[in-house]
């Protein structure tokens, strides 16, 4: 039976790496998702962007127009397709077959009526 001393040499040497690591990532210096200068907490505001003073508008960033414009045509453009589309379904089908039964029954009966 192995002895039990290289286990506990290594449990103390993972647990000695992770309390390492831990004490590094919950630190208040810069991490990688951080930059300095940038706001750590949310001020309140819609997307931490303050409002703009009384009087000016907001300027549209360069993927704005691109993506309302696509999205208004992609609308339109299903809307009139699938209003458009062709109506294949199994029961439209076998209603113009009945349909198409039922005349032409009345049209074999129709000649034997008139004699």
């Amino acid at each position: 039976m192995p002895s039990a001393i290289p286990f506990s040499a290594a449990a103390g040497m993972l647990r000695s790496r992770i309390s390492s690591t831990l004490r590094q990532r919950g630190g208040d210096g810069p991490s990688r998702w951080t930059t300095p200068g940038h706001q750590v907490r949310p001020n309140g505001y819609f997307l931490n962007r303050t409002p703009l003073p009384p009087g000016q508008s907001r300027k549209w960033e360069d993927w704005e127009l691109p993506c309302y414009v696509t999205s208004f045509l992609t609308i339109v453009i299903l809307g009139v397709g699938l209003n458009a589309k062709p109506d294949l379904t199994l029961e439209t089908w076998a209603h113009q077959k009945a349909l198409e039964r039922l005349e032409s029954q009345k049209q074999i009966l129709a000649p034997n009526d008139s004699d």
